[in-house]
């Protein structure tokens, strides 16, 4: 069995039960104008991991292997969109307004739509999720069960909010789940730090971490 070199130790790949997971790369996340920049956040530290995201799922591409999106967002009625969320943040600006991308955060807006580099291909899955974890009310564990998945990789946006609940949810499903450190970022450094340092404590208690060169080496062997 391979190993890739991670903390709080080496994970044990099996590459034919692997798949990227990238987490809510979305333009509303990312781009000046966007939700994300209406709440005061700099948005050029999520800018930042593009080019780190992009290595990771071409990575994975060129080996073979499955790689999921998710996008955050809601329908046009706001029908699966609870008060309490809609009610946080900026109060001039709230999910279901109309933003400088369309309305903000809905399916089919401009801004709700992944980032042109990191944009799925034919053939990749992509799960829009109303909530934080992209379990919650979506499709993705019926996914990964017909496509034999049992760990998982992640990358996206922010560390410590969606990657770190979906990652917890997955874990609690019994899938093994490593971060890739340069792939995900949060508008706060320290955030990330601690998410990284509460996923992998305690003998990976969630999940682990590791570089992205290292997960690279490793599937270009898969």
């Amino acid at each position: 069995m391979m190993e890739i070199k991670a903390e709080p130790f080496a994970f044990p790949v099996k590459h034919d039960e692997l798949a990227l997971i990238v987490i809510d790369m979305q333009r509303d996340f990312a781009e000046p104008g966007g939700f994300g920049a209406s709440l005061g956040n700099d948005v050029s530290r999520i800018i930042r991991i593009v080019p780190d995201v992009k290595r990771l799922i071409q990575g994975f591409r060129n080996a073979g292997l499955p790689v999921i999106h998710t996008m955050e967002c809601h329908r046009p009625d706001l029908s699966d969109l609870p008060p309490a969320k809609r009610d946080r943040g900026n109060p001039a600006l709230r999910i279901g307004d109309e933003g400088p991308m369309g309305r903000i955060l809905i399916s089919g807006e401009p801004g709700t739509a992944i980032l042109p580099e990191l944009a799925p291909v034919k053939g990749e899955v992509v799960i829009e999720k109303p909530g934080k974890g992209a379990f919650y009310a979506t499709e993705l564990g019926t996914v990964l069960q017909q496509k034999g998945i049992k760990q998982l990789v992640f990358a996206g946006v922010t560390t410590e909010v969606c990657v770190q609940t979906t990652m917890r949810e997955a874990n609690d499903r019994g899938y093994e789940c490593l971060l890739a450190e340069e792939a995900t970022e949060s508008y706060f450094p320290e955030f990330k730090a601690a998410a990284i340092a509460m996923i992998r404590a305690q003998g990976a208690i969630v999940g682990w971490t590791a570089h992205v060169d290292d997960i690279l080496e490793s599937i270009a062997h898969a």
